[in-house]
């Protein structure tokens, strides 16, 4: 009774403060904390395959037991260790004996079915042996194609054919010699329009749009607050800029602006010199929890504290709003509050790269500062007619309704699926609204059993554990598209 009061009121508190006034509509997000029992049993099963790990281990240095695992050569042993022991030894004696789970290879489009390779290991998952069978219409739940554009008929595929009988595959030069096409001038153009703001650039790597931008824009004497969830490409981007970094809890406004605050008061270490540039880092859909940044807050403070954001929409870009213009759209806000839009076309889109929108001087400085704009090779032409194609179809400027039927689509799908799993009693976290939907399965032998099941079913899933999520909440994680129906998503999975 009194868990049931709690979360009663932590809702009423949770929703009274969404209607403050920044939020336009209910702001919902659930994250149920590991009951205690699933923890101790979690904790006990890493705790045996431990013991077990170096079990084997002392099994292989006797030669008990065949050793496949990569180690040091013996006249290596007096230089610096190349491998972390810890994470071999987590590798090879608790991933291995899952790893059947992941890069299982694709032999059709990742669409809203897709075909498998069937791969067989007779060595416990060290190595593996292809079958020559296929496991066909195989249900892709695993893919980030929201908007169902991963497809090689219609229009987008067409022109893509059409481009490379003119253009050819690549481009074999940056964007500053010899490979800036007219493509991709009209690409960006049609991506600044499709946003609401002055300019864009695009890039030939999501990863890299984050990894080598972030350097060009910050540096030493500046200050980076990164929400503890970002992504791999956003850390490594901020550790390279040389800036000061300080972690904020995930979505947690209270810590973000108190970390605002001492910035602003203490100013640099040593000297208390004031920042040169504090720049709040933060994503629109974070991909591993489902949760939508509350974005109408990290405005309102970073212009209390005159800071600068950073937004990262490679998740939400195409798949929330009601124009499928990312959580700015879905919120209904102005994009010139937000100082740097970065997304990516590797999801939406059904393409390749990343882009970096905002004001016309950040651009231009971009195009001649940022490492990845400079040397990088530029975007191959059916790449950047897969990117024109389906955001001019978002945008309905191909003349028809597809795009916007699609983005209502994914949204019908989203919120029927994460309402389908609540009634059948499985434990979700996220937003309502996300289409990415992490379903809880905590302990660690779950993992490799859930995703065999599922492909026993033929429905292909990502299931993920420690150490890319916290050691009691592994989980499989769903991606929702508009190219799922109804029957696709339950009735073919006999739920």
């Amino acid at each position: 009774y009194l868990r049931e009061r709690e979360r009663h009121d932590w809702s009423h508190v949770h929703l009274a403060s969404c209607y403050g006034g920044l939020y336009g509509r209910p702001f919902i997000e659930s994250f149920e904390e590991t009951p205690m029992l699933v923890a101790v049993l979690t904790y006990m099963g890493y705790g045996i395959l431990t013991i077990f790990g170096y079990l084997r281990d002392f099994l292989r240095h006797w030669q008990i037991e065949k050793c496949s695992i990569a180690r040091e050569k013996e006249n290596q042993k007096d230089f610096v260790p190349l491998y972390q022991d810890f994470e071999n030894f987590y590798t090879r004696n608790l991933y291995m004996r899952i790893r059947d789970n992941w890069n299982r290879p694709i032999c059709s489009v990742p669409g809203a079915k897709m075909d498998l390779m069937e791969r067989t290991s007779r060595d416990y998952n060290w190595t593996f042996e292809y079958t020559d069978r296929v496991v066909q219409d195989v249900i892709n739940l695993g893919s980030y194609n929201y908007l169902g554009f991963a497809e090689n008929t219609g229009p987008c595929a067409d022109s893509a054919c059409e481009v490379t009988m003119k253009y050819g595959v690549g481009v074999t030069s940056t964007r500053q010699e010899i490979g800036n096409l007219d493509r991709h001038e009209e690409m960006e153009k049609l991506v600044a329009k499709f946003l609401g703001v002055e300019s864009a650039m695009a890039f030939g790597m999501g990863f890299a749009t984050n990894s080598m931008n972030i350097p060009a824009l910050a540096g030493k004497g500046c200050l980076i607050l990164s929400d503890e969830l970002n992504h791999a490409s956003l850390v490594l981007g901020a550790r390279l800029s040389g800036s000061t970094i300080r972690v904020f809890k995930h979505n947690n406004m209270q810590s973000l602006e108190k970390l605002l605050r001492e910035a602003i008061v203490h100013g640099q270490p040593r000297t208390h010199r004031p920042w040169k540039k504090i720049l709040i880092v933060v994503e629109g859909i974070y991909s591993m929890e489902g949760s939508i940044v509350r974005l109408p807050e990290v405005i309102a403070l970073k212009k209390r504290y005159r800071a600068y954001l950073y937004l990262d929409e490679a998740h939400s870009i195409g798949a929330l709003g009601p124009k499928g213009r990312g959580v700015v759209d879905y919120f209904g806000l102005d994009p010139c509050d937000v100082d740097v839009m970065m997304g990516t076309f590797t999801k939406s889109f059904g393409a390749a790269g990343g882009y970096i929108a905002g004001k016309r001087e950040l651009i231009e400085y971009l195009r001649s500062h940022s490492h990845s704009a400079v040397y990088a090779t530029s975007m191959s032409p059916p790449v950047v007619e897969q990117i024109i194609t389906s955001m001019k179809c978002i945008m309905g400027e191909d003349g028809t309704t597809i795009g916007c039927k699609r983005v209502r689509q994914l949204a019908d799908n989203t919120v029927y699926f994460r309402k389908r799993l609540r009634e059948m009693g499985f434990i979700t976290y996220g937003n309502n609204d996300s289409p990415v939907v992490p379903m809880m399965l905590y302990m660690p032998a779950k993992i490799g059993a859930f995703g065999r099941e599922m492909l026993k079913r033929n429905i292909g899933v990502v299931v993920v554990g420690f150490p890319a999520t916290p050691i009691i909440e592994s989980r499989a994680r769903f991606c929702i598209s508009a190219a799922h129906t109804k029957d696709i998503i339950f009735r073919e999975q006999g739920c």
